[in-house]
């Protein structure tokens, strides 16, 4: 089996991930779609979410245990808020320019001129409203950030690490680690404690990293077995939208970020991000790729343990490019499809609402599209023309959020290969040093 783990990891995710597709394609093929469903069902999708439940078991120790270490390891509270303070204006900024391509593509390729809206069952109508009403809006966009930004603070940790509320798990631990560090001698042993943790969640997460590629492969046989190539050929133009939007981000925004502002060189930091990538685009999930997000951002790119472990888990809850894009998108879908007119001003207020929407959303799959109940109500759409737009795209979702994912983690290790750079905490060596593709 050497000659199996010698093998970039990458490489062996994306041998699970072509193979996957064509099991499940072959399946629908020979068996009919209703029988391959059925037995894709049994058997693909428990291995997809026995693989899932593995990264995210690691999820909150990794968070919680990184980010106390990574505090500690900086060894002065101030350098922690020059690092956090240069992470989210950065996650602002490219979040803004994320939206900006979503409209841009949604303006070009016209994805919502004369689609059918009929195609939504009323079952589709009715699952939609039941969601909906399972998650309610939070109220304007005001409220919803006043109320983000004091659901911060956690009235019991404990809890907080129960629930895997990740904005309050990073809250608790700066603070920890803070005081472990004010506490001077005294706190020594516990810091000790928190390194010996840190180095074995870390051995756990390579561990469980090493099922990638057969997890992968698993969950893309259960998608394409059950849904078939129909994932794309409905919604055909919204997925081309999408797919080129979150492409041209990835590529220039990040590009320009990685090349221009740090002067760094572009292939490394796309070969040393392509692991998270391919975990990203099969399971969907943020919070479930930080485990391997973290592990190509210290193993790939050089960046110190420190500023991995404070930046990148709070990128994976502010910072929803891919997120922010598709609601721009959505926005325009709709309007296109509904026959709304579109005026300028309302390019702006969609802007500033899907950056807002975006903060905090939960790194799990398709939480996405049930925040578009915002940015639908600010482009005029009604309550039951909403249900509408969502009852259409939710079916056709998995392959989008796909995509989202993957946009948002390159953006969380682009802003942590910046800041690392800024800060003095990125080994170029290992950054330059990755083996050619």
């Amino acid at each position: 089996m050497k000659w199996w783990f010698g093998i970039d990891l990458w490489k062996r995710v994306m041998v699970g991930l072509v193979l996957g597709a064509a099991t499940g394609l072959v399946l629908r093929q020979l068996l009919g779609p209703e029988a391959a469903s059925e037995n894709v069902i049994a058997w693909a999708k428990p291995i997809g979410d026995a693989f899932i439940s593995l990264i995210k078991m690691l999820v909150v120790p990794l968070i919680f245990i990184t980010l106390v270490t990574g505090v500690l390891a900086m060894g002065d509270p101030k350098k922690l808020g020059s690092l956090g303070g240069r992470a989210l204006a950065m996650y602002m900024g490219t979040t803004f320019i994320a939206i900006c391509f979503g409209l841009l593509m949604g303006t070009i390729v016209q994805p919502g001129a004369g689609f059918d809206t009929s195609i939504a069952t009323a079952a589709d109508l009715e699952s939609t409203r039941a969601q909906l009403a399972a998650n309610p809006p939070a109220g304007s966009v005001g409220e919803q950030l006043v109320r983000t930004l004091l659901s911060i603070i956690p009235s019991n940790p404990v809890q907080a690490l129960a629930n895997g509320d990740v904005l309050q798990i990073i809250f608790f631990a700066i603070l920890l680690g803070i005081g472990i560090l004010l506490s001077g001698d005294v706190g020594k042993p516990l810091q000790k404690i928190f390194d010996a943790a840190s180095e074995a969640i870390m051995r756990m997460t390579l561990m469980v990293m090493e099922t990638a590629p057969f997890g992968v492969f698993a969950l893309m046989a259960w998608i394409l077995g059950d849904r078939g190539l129909s994932i794309l050929s409905v919604l055909g133009k919204m997925t081309l939208a999408h797919y080129v939007a979150c492409t041209l981000h990835i590529l220039i925004t990040y590009g320009l970020i990685v090349k221009g502002i740090v002067r760094l060189p572009v292939l490394p930091f796309f070969r040393g991000a392509v692991d998270a990538q391919m975990v990203a685009f099969s399971t969907s999930s943020s919070n479930a790729t930080l485990p391997m997000t973290i592990s190509c951002a210290t193993k790939n790119l050089g960046i110190d343990r420190p500023v991995a472990s404070s930046v990148l888990p709070l990128g994976a809850t502010i910072n929803m490019d891919g997120t922010a894009l598709y609601q721009g998108l959505i926005a325009l879908f709709a309007v296109q499809a509904l026959g709304i007119p579109m005026t300028p001003s309302m390019y702006f207020t969609i802007i500033l609402t899907s950056t807002l929407v975006s903060i905090g959303t939960a790194g799990v799959p398709s939480v996405s599209l049930l925040l578009a109940t915002t940015t639908l109500g600010i482009v005029g759409a009604t309550p039951d023309q909403t249900v509408l737009i969502i009852a259409v795209l939710f079916p056709f979702d998995r392959i989008l959020d796909m995509m989202r994912t993957v946009t948002n983690v390159t953006g969380d290790l682009a802003v942590a290969t910046t800041v690392a750079k800024w800060e003095g905490e990125l080994d170029e060596e290992v950054f330059r040093a990755r083996d050619p593709v």
